[in-house]
């Protein structure tokens, strides 16, 4: 790691990658909130059950998975550019094929086209730390938060793009398919602009590293990733059956659309001072508040199918995703030395979007096949969270009581 990483004499670098990646953010991740609009429902129409809606989902995200360690080993050696151009080509190409499968009303093909797509969003996930590369420890969460807000303006041009396109030609969603690839392809340019030196070859008196079994044993490395696992997953679990749950409690395909706008907003537009909160708060605060905004969002979802249910239960959900997601990147962030950086970001991706895949993939069966009714299928959603959350507010009392731990 050069000099320039590890003790930037101020942030304007930072600041200027800090830009570039934001405009990644809105531009190349708005084609995510309309990848989780339709995808259950494009899935749903193609399998033969319907147990099987949201498996396309589960499988991009299990392509995030199983691509985060290539992904973080290709930046470690390559730099974060042609990463991050990677993922625009994996996006690319898996939005293609999505849209032949479904000129085909092929399920199969379209599997194949989803689990590509998660080549990008295992790397739309390295925004955030490589926000963090040239930036200061002042204006690491700040950075990070920055970047993150960049999905506010993904939140407004993704639903809206979805609504303008969706139906623009004979076969269903294939419009949106269709100008995902484009999205890819102009976002592949703003990485041009991206400056961030190239890691240096490593030599052979330079230090290691811990192991990834090591690392696991650090207790803040160990809670950072469990709490950022549970509030990625619950997230996902809930936001993959809402359009299904909208629609099938009577509710137009566009109401479920604005339905995901408004849970995407959610997530990002408390990034504009989530960092400073944890600049003023620590970590643990800001990810316990978030935890509890997540239980609440439960609460709320159990409530009743209302529309307001809806637009509450996914609202309070996008915070605390914000909260508890940021501040356990924060916290992993600070826990790990520099040559330690690919090793501790790939296995937390890794661990975190496996997870995520299997939330994804029960979301659809608790949806479907878990009761006679959408309402009882929406609240076994529901229900599923406690114990992830039970799960990750432990951990984090457990790190809190442990004295000899710095508090980060």
């Amino acid at each position: 790691m050069s000099d320039a990483i590890l003790h930037p004499a101020d942030d304007g670098r930072a600041k200027r990658n800090v830009t570039i990646l934001v405009l990644a953010q809105a531009l190349l991740g708005a084609q995510m909130p309309m990848i989780f609009t339709m995808a259950g429902l494009a899935g749903q129409s193609l399998a033969s059950n319907p147990c099987w809606a949201t498996l396309p989902i589960s499988l991009m995200v299990g392509g995030s998975m199983v691509f985060a360690n290539p992904v973080s080993w290709i930046m470690q050696t390559y730099g974060r550019r042609v990463g991050f151009w990677l993922g625009t080509l994996g996006g690319t190409l898996g939005a293609a094929i999505s849209a032949y499968a479904l000129t085909q009303a092929d399920f199969g093909v379209f599997l194949m086209g989803s689990f590509l797509m998660g080549l990008y969003q295992s790397a739309q996930g390295f925004y955030r730390f490589a926000a963090a590369d040239t930036a200061s420890p002042a204006f690491r969460p700040k950075a990070i938060s920055y970047v993150m807000a960049g999905g506010l303006a993904s939140a407004v041009i993704g639903p809206q793009l979805f609504n303008a396109t969706n139906d623009a030609l004979v076969v269903p969603f294939l419009g949106a398919y269709l100008t995902i690839i484009a999205i890819n392809v102009l976002g592949a340019f703003l990485f041009f602009g991206l400056d961030i030196p190239k890691p240096p070859k490593p030599q052979v008196d330079d230090p290691k590293g811990r192991t990834r079994r090591e690392l696991l044993r650090d207790p803040v490395i160990a809670v950072a990733i469990i709490c950022g696992m549970v509030s990625y997953a619950l997230m996902n679990l809930v936001m993959t059956s809402t359009p299904l749950a909208v629609v099938g409690c009577g509710f137009e395909t566009d109401m479920a659309g604005n339905v995901v706008t408004a849970h995407v907003l959610a997530m990002f537009v408390p990034s504009f001072f989530t960092g400073h909160l944890i600049a003023r708060f620590g970590t643990r605060k800001v990810i316990a508040t978030g935890l509890a905004i997540l239980g609440l969002a439960g609460i709320v979802a159990l409530q009743g199918v209302a529309l307001e249910n809806f637009f509450l239960a996914l609202v309070l959900l996008g915070v605390g995703w914000n909260f508890g997601f940021i501040g356990a990147t924060t916290m992993l962030a600070g826990a790990h030395a520099p040559e330690e950086r690919g090793r501790v970001q790939g296995m937390n991706d890794m661990i975190v979007f496996g997870c995520v895949t299997i939330a994804s993939l029960a979301s659809g069966g608790l949806m479907n096949c878990s009761g006679g009714s959408t309402i009882e299928g929406w609240n076994a959603v529901n229900i599923a969270m406690v114990p992830f959350l039970v799960l990750a507010g432990a951990s984090l009392i457990w790190l809190i009581l442990r004295p000899q731990d710095k508090v980060v």
